[in-house]
């Protein structure tokens, strides 16, 4: 797949059972918390996994080691290349680690300072470019051309889709089962990924995204039944300024995925509150789950509910309070 290219093969509910069987000597097994407080306040039965706390701090290491881990060994010594603003990257670069091959990463101008660094430490090779999804994808096509690293893109990757969805895997069987499974959405491989092996093993649970106003693109393609872009992001909520994938936007429809959009200002309070109750930090975009469940209370109440915490990368200094 070229750096440009925005589809993929949707995953099988099988192939996400193999990336689970897969990844599982590398990826931890992250904990789901439950809080008598939140679960007061919005009348629902919330379960939180905690991806936060999974290797390099966000879920992106389940599709990343899944990727390098499904190369041949051949493709593998020639190293892999992605884009990311973060959090993929860094887990690309950790998951390359794992197997004892290269990794580049370009990384956009005005990166969160605290992901570059931690692509830094996870022993990746940065190349810069501007902040536009054009540049990104040139600088990737570029260094792809110059070294036969195969690209490993952020969400548009079967491979990543699939191991995005073993975190829903997990929390289905540590729950028990749930009504409703929400998650963010940026480019949308968590939540197809999600929908995918939710409905595998449940196929009554109903899937939720959530998504910032100043990014919401998911919500108004589905609107409109025919995905919208590109667009101008305008959000604090970093790690979801991207547009959803053209396959990933087919399986929010296929899957009947709803989406609520909240305000910088919710997941500002959301996130406040994930601390105070849960004391664990979250990064902006994973804390969109708790505001859409807060502003939509009608929805979720009386409902056991699982939202993916899906980061904890945070540069404190920067935070808007």
């Amino acid at each position: 797949m070229s750096a440009s290219s925005n589809r993929a093969a949707l995953p099988t509910f099988a192939q996400v059972q193999e990336a689970a069987a897969r990844i599982a000597p590398y990826a931890v097994v992250t904990p789901v918390l439950r809080n008598a407080v939140l679960n007061a306040l919005t009348g629902a039965e919330l379960h939180f996994k905690c991806e936060n706390l999974q290797r390099g701090g966000a879920f992106k290491f389940r599709g990343a080691c899944n990727a390098v881990w499904s190369m041949d060994d051949e493709q593998a010594m020639r190293g892999v290349v992605t884009h990311s603003s973060g959090n993929h990257g860094n887990a690309l670069a950790m998951a390359a680690a794992t197997r004892g091959i290269p990794a580049h990463v370009i990384v956009p101008d005005g990166a969160v300072r605290t992901k570059l660094q931690a692509i830094e430490r996870a022993g990746a090779i940065l190349h810069r470019c501007e902040a536009t999804q054009a540049a990104r994808e040139a600088k990737a096509d570029e260094v792809q051309r110059a070294t036969g690293a195969e690209l490993v893109h952020p969400f548009s990757d079967t491979r990543v889709i699939a191991g995005q969805g073993t975190a829903a895997l997990e929390l289905l069987e540590q729950t028990g089962g749930v009504d409703l499974v929400v998650t963010p959405i940026g480019g949308g491989g968590l939540i197809a990924g999600t929908s995918i092996a939710t409905h595998g093993v449940a196929p009554q649970v109903l899937i939720h995204g959530a998504e910032p106003m100043g990014a919401d693109d998911a919500a108004r393609s589905l609107a409109a039944g025919v995905r919208v872009g590109p667009f101008v992001p305008d959000t604090i909520c970093d790690g979801l300024r991207t547009l959803i994938g053209e396959t990933n936007f087919e399986a929010l429809q296929m899957h009947r995925v709803e989406v609520t959009t909240v305000s910088d200002a919710e997941v500002i309070a959301a996130m406040k509150l994930l601390w105070n109750e849960l004391k664990i930090v979250v990064e902006t975009s994973s804390a969109t789950v708790l505001a859409a469940v807060l502003q939509r209370p009608e929805r979720f109440k009386g409902k056991r509910v699982g939202l993916i915490l899906t980061g904890g990368n945070v540069d404190i200094d920067a935070l808007p309070w």
